[in-house]
């Protein structure tokens, strides 16, 4: 004789049955039970959309005025729509005046290398603060965190005479190397690393794997994330760094795009809409970047511990 086993999962709708969520509940991350459209959550999402618009109009601005004329970006008052209509003669002019491939080029030169190297040198500034213990590592992490607070500005004279004395002015590393110290950026790297479980590395020592070795297979691809978004911020920082490239060199072919737009000047005067268009121009390539990692950057921070964890 077998008896049937009957299920003691309740039907659909029947008393006892666990409320589904539906699609939607389940991706914004509510609980059972929860409205979607709380006051709450409607009250963040107008401020979100209130700030983001706020955001975005000077640069919708600097791309309108871009498109003007240069009678009807400096006539007033200001309009977004100008009465004689849209037009390209600003970017035909600081294309045709400027060199702008040189420009991009150097910059994305100089930019790349200035990444790449604070990548190495404060990933393993990091590691070493977060995993070895060595006398003076606590005064020397809090000596690094203390010249996050000294402006760049206060460095230009010694770095100047550094690179004069090294003959290395009107080169490209003079752009570069003062530029790959980012105290801040070990900072982050290092509250990482102490997320990272020291058990794995532990595992692979007993295996016989180098402290560089547990570096660069185990510690290094778990940090893909934060590394992402410091190379990107870096990146950034590098690319729109307009006053030491300025000062570091002289040789027309070696400006970076901020400095070589500011070239392009008129013998009217300010030309307000070639500015603007310099400055979309200068600001398309970080657009585009950002646009393709915003992921990496959103989600390396969300994994320092900045984002409420």
């Amino acid at each position: 004789m077998t008896t049937a086993v009957q299920s003691t999962q309740p039907e659909p709708g029947s008393v006892g049955a666990r409320p589904s969520r539906g699609r939607f509940a389940d991706k914004a991350g509510l609980r059972i039970g929860e409205r979607f459209a709380s006051p709450g959550r409607i009250g963040a999402i107008v401020a979100l959309v209130v700030l983001a618009v706020f955001w975005l109009l000077p640069f919708l601005w600097a791309v309108a005025t871009s498109f003007k004329s240069e009678t009807s970006a400096a006539a007033t008052p200001v309009s977004w729509l100008p009465p004689d209509g849209f037009t390209t003669d600003a970017y035909a002019n600081v294309l045709r005046e400027g060199n702008i491939p040189l420009w991009t080029w150097n910059s994305l030169v100089t930019a790349t290398a200035i990444t790449l190297i604070t990548l190495a040198v404060t990933a393993l500034a990091a590691y070493a603060f977060s995993r070895l213990d060595f006398t003076g590592r606590r005064w020397l992490f809090w000596g690094i965190i203390a010249s996050i607070i000294i402006p760049p500005q206060v460095l230009i004279v010694p770095l100047f005479y550094e690179m004069l004395t090294l003959n290395l002015v009107d080169t490209y590393w003079a752009i570069i190397l003062p530029q790959v110290v980012h105290p801040a950026m070990v900072f982050i790297l290092k509250k990482f690393f102490d997320q990272v479980p020291v058990e794995l590395e532990d595992a692979a020592r007993i295996d016989g794997a180098g402290r560089l070795r547990v570096f660069w297979s185990i510690v290094l691809p778990l940090s893909r994330p934060i590394l992402a978004a410091v190379a990107i911020f870096v990146f950034i920082g590098a690319w729109n760094n307009f006053l030491w490239p300025f000062i570091a060199t002289s040789d027309a072919s070696l400006m970076t795009m901020p400095v070589g737009l500011q070239t392009v000047k008129s013998a009217y005067g300010l030309q307000y809409a070639q500015v603007m268009a310099s400055a979309v121009l200068a600001a398309l390539p970080l657009v585009v970047v950002f646009l393709f990692f915003q992921r990496q950057i959103i989600k390396g921070f969300a994994t320092t511990g900045f984002g409420g964890q």
